[in-house]
């Protein structure tokens, strides 16, 4: 059973049509990218299948569930989570603590419980710290664990972003342009950090634009085009067909050279 599964979306904002008709499954422990020029639908299909906007017609479903119409809190229960394309930080907080708001997804100490100070809440609360703490290694930021967040580079929010994400604890990440604004250096280490987290079983959907990165690491795109589905496969395949050459990769020889 597919993971995720989109069926003939639709979605109209007015008489723009964003996405027509689009259908694909993203099968568990996958790594799938979704590329398109500009106003190819790619975010509202992010934003449908989290929640935050529910479609004009078709379904989506999470382990053959249909998630449609669930609000965005019940779709995160489920072991989906998300990165945007525009991060967002609280800029005054520690980079531990904008990791902490992912963890506290999973708090079970309760109101009474936290403003106590029970023993209970002390523990959970410590379990949470050495969660986060872990996490900011697995993505390279240990050292930066107790500073705050408003002073990192741009590649290093995201990463804070990627590492809060990871604390709800996904079976499906959705990252939304994750190698934006990184130079080649902190995109290499994007890629190995994106494959470690797929090798520990979490299935990864991403909207890219960088076409290095996407032929590199993923297993399937999709490709859209004005809200249509033109394109899917294998990146080898995908890199070939003449109508995602023609409106997206440009020149074939370009193409081949990645």
């Amino acid at each position: 059973m597919a993971l995720l599964e989109a069926a003939n979306v639709r979605q109209c904002f007015g008489g723009l049509v964003a996405l027509n008709g689009v259908s694909f499954q993203v099968s568990p422990g996958q790594i799938k990218a979704i590329i398109g020029p500009n106003g190819a639908g790619k975010t509202t299909l992010f934003n449908i299948i989290c929640g935050l906007i529910k479609p004009t017609d078709g379904v989506v479903r999470m382990d053959g569930k249909v998630i449609t119409g669930l609000k965005p809190f019940q779709i995160a229960a489920l072991g989906v989570s998300r990165t945007f394309q525009n991060v967002s930080l609280f800029p005054h907080m520690t980079v531990l603590e904008n990791v902490l708001v992912g963890r506290h997804l999973h708090g079970r100490a309760g109101l009474i419980g936290c403003a106590l100070r029970l023993p209970t809440q002390r523990r959970e609360e410590k379990a949470m710290v050495e969660q986060a703490t872990r996490l900011l290694e697995e993505v390279g930021l240990a050292e930066k664990a107790r500073h705050s967040a408003g002073g990192l580079s741009l590649g290093q929010r995201r990463l804070v972003e990627l590492a809060r994400a990871l604390g709800t604890e996904p079976r499906l990440l959705l990252l939304d342009e994750p190698a934006s604004g990184l130079n080649t250096k902190e995109t290499d280490d994007l890629s190995r950090t994106l494959r470690r987290i797929r090798d520990r079983g979490i299935t990864l959907l991403m909207v890219e634009h960088d076409m290095s990165l996407v032929m590199d690491i993923a297993d399937e795109i999709l490709v859209l085009d004005f809200g249509v589905k033109i394109a899917e496969g294998p990146p080898a395949q995908v890199r070939s067909d003449p109508k995602v050459i023609a409106v997206y990769l440009g020149e074939k020889e370009n193409v081949a050279t990645g």
